[in-house]
């Protein structure tokens, strides 16, 4: 490879190169297309056999991912940074993010698989100055397309060609999107626009800010409150009040007690419906919710949890690109 060298200290954590959420793929012959997984954003630290998992926001979550470290330290080299995604897959063969949750909680037992898509360092080499398709190539090299034997760790390959006609055959097969990414520039930092994601549904990330019990059961979750981030402040965005079971209602219900409030952590003005019996919580947790459209007035349409999230901060969180297409900014 021939890229500059980089001090011989210990490999520091680079912030991620992250992708601008976009409805349609993007055209031309400079971007390629890969699969988009459900999982946990990784990025591996690898020297002299010892290997660090760290999260997008660089927490240290080796323990937590298994023994899939054992086989990114066998790979064939003395240190590197891998960009990866950590996923478990379904009975079909579909990256499932509640069963990588379930899988979490094993610890050092976990199964988890790491799929590598990137190359930042190899051996002294700083390679993110690299085009990507050279980063790639040079990473192909190391994992190959299979993975290694235990089958945990292995390359993402991408796709040349009309990114429309991939997303589309990328959603008959289920799955959640592509990331399209430019062919010919280097790995930059932040969302810059060099990758973008086209997803299948809309599904976007939600800042739990009350939640209102339920009226069929005492003790239980009968719908969340949520919002994003935006000038400061808080937008109302609707509520939740399916996909989750009996189980993770009451469970919601004993966590969002331990961080109410009395007031509304937002300055917007509500309906008296939109009030009506919430409990209001410090916004501190991220819930993933699918959802159909949104309402002229910015609000979900038919909302459906699907999970909390741990690997973005609540400030992260701002308006999805649905909310802008609805025309609405939001009522101060």
């Amino acid at each position: 490879m021939s890229a500059r060298k980089t001090r011989p200290s210990a490999l520091a954590f680079i912030p991620p190169c992250l992708a601008r959420a976009t409805p349609d793929p993007p055209r031309g012959d400079n971007w390629v297309h890969e699969i988009k997984f459900d999982g946990y954003r990784v990025q591996a630290l690898i020297e002299a056999g010892r290997v660090r998992l760290l999260t997008r926001t660089a927490l240290d979550w080796t323990p937590r991912f298994g023994i899939v470290a054992k086989e990114l330290a066998a790979l064939p080299l003395k240190s590197a940074a891998i960009d990866c995604e950590a996923i478990v897959l379904d009975a079909d063969g579909i990256a499932n993010f509640s069963a990588l949750q379930a899988e979490l909680k094993k610890g050092s037992a976990a199964r988890i698989q790491m799929v590598a898509f990137d190359l930042l360092h190899l051996d002294g080499d700083d390679a993110s100055k690299l085009p990507l398709l050279d980063r790639k190539a040079e990473l192909e090299r190391l994992i190959g397309r299979t993975g290694l034997p235990n089958g945990l760790l292995r390359y993402s390959d991408h796709m040349t060609g009309d990114g429309a006609e991939v997303l589309r055959k990328a959603c008959a097969m289920n799955l959640e999107g592509i990331v399209s990414k430019r062919t010919d520039l280097p790995y930059r930092s932040g969302r810059n626009g060099d990758w973008t994601k086209s997803k299948c549904t809309m599904s976007d990330p939600f800042v739990v800010i009350g939640y209102v019990s339920s009226k069929t059961a005492s003790g239980m979750v009968g719908s969340l409150v949520l919002g994003f981030h935006e000038m400061g402040e808080i937008v109302y965005a609707g509520r939740v009040g399916s996909g989750f079971t009996i189980e993770e209602a009451r469970a919601m219900a004993d966590g969002l007690g331990v961080i109410g409030r009395r007031t509304a952590p937002l300055n917007q003005h509500l309906t008296r419906e939109q009030r009506a019996q919430v409990q209001w919580v410090t916004p501190r947790l991220i819930a993933q919710v699918g959802y159909r459209g949104v309402t002229a007035d910015g609000v979900l349409r038919h909302a459906t949890f699907e999970h909390f999230r741990e690997d973005k901060r609540p400030e992260e969180i701002v308006r999805p690109v649905s909310f802008w297409r609805s025309g609405q900014v939001g009522s101060r």
